[in-house]
């Protein structure tokens, strides 16, 4: 036999590699297939424990069929059916490109209208939310496309590797919930303007909640618990039974006393109206330290036992350690949240992307030369809008597939009215054209 030419050899070298392509892409669609045959015995399970119930009602015909659960009983057992209290109007049209975490893109912006349907007069709702900063936005991902979840899932910033989807935010959830930290910019009536938001357009919200850093940061709670009056703890109000249910909590107060020297104590009072049952006299003032100083070393005490205690139970894995009362409290995330494998990626613009977005204006603008040239809905200038495009890209929003198999193709999304047109090389991306959706809709 003659030997092979290298173009043949080349050529032989590329069916080899679409042959191993096809080999993978043909072992996942197994996986697919046995994931999906598993999901369908389950559903044959359930139908069938579903008919030999009805089959066991059937000989009490005769009898009044039992009332139907009251809302309360329903509620008590978790069963209850969710009405959206209005919908995302969103400068991110579709999922792609869209930010995973709503601090990649602090320019992006969205509005909520509260639905009629829910209140009578929705602005009566929104009285008091002024006076916050953030709030906290509860919302159903509604383009999940199904509603299979598996116990394991692969985040994009892990690079493929494997995790538990609890210790994850990934929206293939068993319930598909989401949970934003968005800005509040204003309120016009019934709709709230929010910014840093990661939802699109039409993404269905079921809550709004304000955000209180005394209440949901853990290092904002450490310091108002050190502020306690320990001599005189406040007591059990209506306002405070909600917060303190046991009487623990009160000794939990004396772990924050700290002796600022050996002849004064730092004593802050809680009530002004107290202050001056703090200007003891010189004896007095020693014989009540004394007693608060061996309390808190009884405290200490039991708190090392405490301790002790559960680091015998403590299961060998477990590898994050969390405070006993009196020392310093503290959050823990995974490492791999502060230190992905997937590096941030430099964003750079071709001089024709960059003269296509200047050419963008602002939402409030107006003039009889600037009609026929493209306007933002959300954003307030190209400014804002290529950081905004700089933080969507640095952040890499491509799936692990994408990064693996489609590298060198072309990658597109859309931010407010505009389609974005870029490209992934080695630690970098490059946005290559904007153009306004609705020109780029018109020619294709």
């Amino acid at each position: 036999m003659s030997p092979l030419c290298d173009c043949c050899g080349e050529h032989i070298n590329k069916l080899n590699e679409q042959i191993s392509v096809m080999r993978k892409e043909i072992k996942n669609l197994r996986q697919m297939l046995d994931s999906a045959v598993r999901g369908h015995r389950k559903h044959l399970i359930s139908i069938q424990s579903a008919v030999s119930k009805m089959a066991l009602c059937e000989p009490d015909k005769d009898q009044t069929a039992p009332p139907a659960a009251s809302p309360q009983a329903a509620l008590e057992q978790g069963n209850i059916q969710t009405v959206p209290i209005g919908y995302i109007t969103s400068c991110f049209s579709v999922k792609n490109g869209t930010p995973r975490q709503p601090t990649i893109c602090g320019p992006s912006r969205a509005e909520l209208r509260i639905q009629q349907s829910v209140f009578n007069n929705p602005e009566h709702a929104l009285v008091g939310l002024e006076q916050y900063s953030h709030v906290w936005v509860i919302f159903l991902f509604h383009k999940n496309g199904h509603l299979s979840y598996k116990a394991k899932v692969k985040p994009p910033r892990l690079n493929g590797q494997r995790v538990g989807i609890y210790s994850t935010r990934s929206p293939h959830r068993p319930n598909a919930l989401g949970l934003t930290l968005a800005r509040l910019d204003t309120i016009v009536g019934d709709t709230i303007h929010l910014s840093n938001i990661d939802m699109i357009t039409g993404t269905p919200v079921l809550d709004i909640k304000p955000y209180i850093p005394e209440y949901d940061n853990p290092i904002s709670r450490m310091g108002s618990d050190e502020t306690v009056d320990i001599f005189n703890p406040p007591k059990d109000s209506d306002d405070q039974t909600g917060l303190k249910s046991e009487r623990n909590d009160d000794e939990d107060d004396l772990c924050s006393f700290r002796s600022r020297d050996n002849s004064e104590a730092d004593i802050s009072v809680a009530d002004p109206s107290q202050s001056v049952s703090a200007q003891f006299s010189l004896h007095k003032d020693s014989q009540e330290v004394l007693e608060e100083v061996k309390a808190y070393v009884t405290q200490q005490d039991l708190c090392q036992l405490s301790c002790s205690r559960e680091d015998q139970t403590k299961p060998p894995d477990a590898t994050v350690a969390h405070p006993c009362d009196g020392e310093e409290a503290h959050s823990a995330i995974a490492g791999w949240i502060r230190e992905p494998p997937v590096s941030s990626l430099e964003v750079r613009f071709t001089p024709q992307a960059e003269r296509e977005l200047a050419d963008f204006l602002p939402t409030h603008s107006s003039g009889p030369s600037e009609s026929d040239r493209p306007r933002f809905k959300f954003l307030r200038s190209p400014e804002e809008a290529a950081a905004a495009i700089r933080g969507v890209l640095s952040a890499d929003p491509r799936s692990v597939y994408r990064r693996t198999r489609c590298r060198d193709r072309l990658f597109f999304f859309t931010l407010d009215t505009a389609d974005i047109t870029c490209w992934f090389g080695q630690d970098f991306a490059e946005v290559l054209q904007v153009r306004p959706v609705e020109q780029h809709i018109a020619s294709m």
